[in-house]
């Protein structure tokens, strides 16, 4: 009977490659995998925004992500220009062990000292600009970004 075991590897497969999925991006276009993400812009040649974020506790962050990251027009620039990497520092979710060790790495790596901290790298992966939540909406922040990559 070779269709249980031909079953059983199909499903394996859909299951790893569903994970791999997930683990690249969320549905919202956000990486949590920072080494990814910088590989992925040296491919692109698109640079790569880094939320450092206590997503579910920072209420500067909480608005950043309402009033920009969550509006279509930065969701419409960020798809042409940017690789969006988000290090989330939750204090109400479970994160793996060894996501929240790398997440503390790169917070002492770029010297974040508190949140919402934004961190610009170029495609090889330098950082260029750091910035954090700004009023005005998405196309403030937009125009924001805009001039931050231009000086650079």
């Amino acid at each position: 009977m070779k269709t249980p075991r031909l079953f059983r590897f199909t499903a394996l497969m859909a299951f790893f490659f569903a994970a791999l999925a997930s683990a690249q991006a969320a549905p919202d276009g956000w990486k949590d995998d920072f080494d990814a993400a910088v590989k992925a812009a040296k491919d692109s040649g698109k640079h790569v925004l880094v939320d450092f974020t206590g997503s579910d506790w920072c209420g500067w962050c909480i608005r950043l992500t309402d009033e920009v990251f969550s509006k279509s027009a930065f969701k419409e620039y960020a798809e042409d220009n940017l690789i969006l990497v988000k290090v989330d520092f939750p204090r109400g979710k479970e994160v793996p062990a060894e996501v929240m060790e790398r997440n503390r790495e790169l917070a002492r790596e770029y010297g974040v000292r508190g949140f919402p901290t934004i961190v610009l790298l170029d495609p090889e992966g330098k950082e260029v600009a750091r910035t954090g939540y700004r009023r005005g909406g998405a196309d403030a922040y937009v125009k924001h970004l805009e001039e931050l990559l231009a000086a650079n």
